[in-house]
Order: structure tokens, then sequence, then C-alpha cells
């Protein structure tokens, strides 16, 4: 594969293929960070959000078992290759979470939703895309490494398995014990029980998010040239290939691009097997302020976070950093704060 592709376009087509079936997973399975935290809290339906807990453990599983059988180093992800800043997760989970409330999606709902027809999404991705370089490398990146510095420390304990693993605890041990309470608790719900549509496309995601992992460490220990280690994320990414959509003829691809198209491709086929595909934009400006401001509120709380939804929200917990359930909770409340703040702000007076 790699002496036909090269690494560079082997990594994308992995990128590719778990991007589809993230894509498939959003517009058939209903996989979506927000709805799942609008169902919660205002529809008291929770099995969207139990489809997270089976995605979460699904990754976990399949990425410790591959550390165990030595294919896959977890220290060499970015979610523990590099000392945790909590405070830059708290602020930048919060404001990515406020911003999906505002802007109605993450960056990988609206991608999908893209795939689905709607223009308004595609104004959503720029914006995010844009304002996460905006801060990652671009005007506001000293201001941010100067607030938030980054800190690289190959033998500090980031997440679980590391910390286990020095008491002599298996990674395997260690992902199928935290993974298999996860699915068990998903599956503690006879509504989940008879939603078998919810309980696939869950471990579709988390099966998604290994196969990055697991296979852009293949290329990266296998291949001549150097290829960083990922999976599937929603933020930098957008930029990523924005950026390579505009420099193409001098660039090449990456794990990050192939995702991203993956997920417009399979929202694609999904919405057309479907037959939801159809072309919407916004006819209310006010709304679409609102949504683009929400969208650049989600790249740079992406980038102080070192994930959004997506990535902290399944990729770091695949890899069971510290970081993730903390970003997990910081997004959670900043969603619930901001469709609080929507819905009582557009109620009618009484």
């Amino acid at each position: 594969m790699l002496e036909y592709f090269g690494e560079a376009n082997s990594a994308a087509l992995f990128g590719l293929a778990g991007g589809i079936a993230l894509g498939l997973a959003a517009r058939i399975g209903r996989f979506c960070t927000l709805g799942a935290i609008e169902d919660l809290l205002y529809g008291g339906d929770d099995r969207r959000l139990r489809m997270w807990g089976i995605a979460i453990g699904v990754a976990i599983i399949g990425v410790h078992f591959a550390t165990a059988l030595g294919n896959f180093d977890l220290g060499e992800t970015a979610y523990l290759d590099r000392v945790w800043n909590p405070l830059g997760t708290v602020i930048g989970g919060l404001m990515f979470g406020y911003g999906m409330a505002l802007s109605g999606n993450c960056g990988y709902g609206a991608l999908a939703r893209l795939g689905g027809g709607d223009i308004r999404s595609f104004l959503i991705v720029i914006v995010m895309g844009l304002s996460a370089y905006f801060v990652m490398s671009g005007p506001l990146a000293h201001l941010r490494v100067s607030v938030f510095p980054v800190q690289t420390d190959a033998d500090t304990v980031q997440g679980l398995s590391q910390l286990a693993s020095q008491f002599g605890i298996s990674p395997a041990i260690t992902g199928f014990t935290v993974g298999g309470i996860l699915i068990l608790f998903a599956l503690t719900n006879k509504a989940m029980l008879r939603a078998p549509g919810h309980v696939f496309w869950g471990a579709v995601v988390g099966l998604s998010i290994a196969s990055g992992w697991l296979g852009t460490y293949w290329i990266a220990t296998t291949g001549f040239e150097a290829e960083p280690i990922e999976t599937h994320s929603f933020a930098a990414p957008i930029g990523d290939t924005i950026y390579y959509t505009m420099t193409a003829s001098g660039n090449a691809l990456s794990f990050s691009v192939g995702s991203v198209f993956g997920v417009v491709i399979g929202a694609i086929l999904g919405s057309y097997s479907k037959g939801h595909f159809r072309w919407e934009a916004c006819e209310d400006p006010r709304e679409l302020r609102r949504q683009l401001f929400g969208a650049a509120l989600m790249g740079p709380g992406a980038i102080l976070a070192v994930g959004c939804s997506v990535g902290q929200g399944i990729s770091a917990f695949s890899v069971l950093a510290f970081s993730a359930p903390v970003a997990f909770l910081s997004i959670f409340l900043g969603a619930a704060f901001g469709l609080k703040q929507l819905i009582v702000g557009f109620s009618p007076a009484e």
C-alpha cells in the first residue's frame, strides 16, 4: 500500500474511510454531540448520549488491545505526549460548547449537515476552520502560547493507562475494564436495547476513531517519511483542509484532509439514502450572525482545549487522557448554558 500510494496518500485514505463512516453515522444513525445534549436536557431522552458511551467504549477497547499487542504506542499521541493544561481545557471546552449551541452544530455536525445540502453549514465550517488557524498559528498564536504554554515531557504521566502501567497493569486490562464499563452502562437502558441502530452506529464511530489511530501509527512506523499519528477531530483539520484546497499543487494530502472530505461524502450518501438531501439556506440574517459568531468561538475553543467534541470527547477518551473527561464536561456545560440562553431568549412573553 505504501509503495503504491505513498505515506501521505495512504494516511488520507485511512482518514477518508473513517470519515465516510462518521458521515454515515451522523446522517443515518443521528450521531450528534449537540443533539445528544439537547435530547437529554429538553427531551428526557438519553439514548444519543449513550451512543457516545458505546463509541468511547469501543474506541478504548480497540486502541488498548492494539497497544497490548505492540501495534500502537499511546505515548505517541497528541493527547499524551504533552503536559496537560487544565485551565486551557476548561476555558476552551466552555468556549467550544457555548459556540456549538449558538451554531447549532459542532464542526463534525456542520460537515454532516453540509453533506445534506445545508449551505449555512458551509459558512460555519469556513469560519470555524479559519478561526482555529487564527489562534493555532496565526496572529493570536504567540498570545495563546504565552497564556497557555505547551510543554512536552515524555516522562510525565498524562493518562490513566500510563498510570496503570506503572503498577504493572496491562493496557488490555485497563482498556477492557474502562471500555467495558462504559458499554455496559450505555446498554443498561431498555429504550437503548430496543434501538439496535443506536448501538450499531455508536460502535461504528468507535471503530472509526480506533482505525485512525492504528492506521496512521502503522504508516508512521512502517514508512520512511515522517507522518503524524492522529485520528479524527474537526477543528484544526478543517483549517488544514481549507489550506490544502488553496495549495494542493504544492502541498500533500493528509489524514485530516481525507477525514474532512470523508465526512462530507458519507453525509451525502447517507442523506440521499434516507431521502433527506435538500438545499437549505438561512432566511434570517440574525440567525446566521449568531451561527457565525458561534463558529468563531468553536475554532479557538477547540485549539485551547486541544480538541473538539470528537477530538477530546472520543479520540482523547480512547487513549484515556486525563484531559478527556474535563473537556467533555466543559463542552457539555458550555452547550447547556448556550441552549438555555437561546430557549429563554426566544420564548414567547407571557
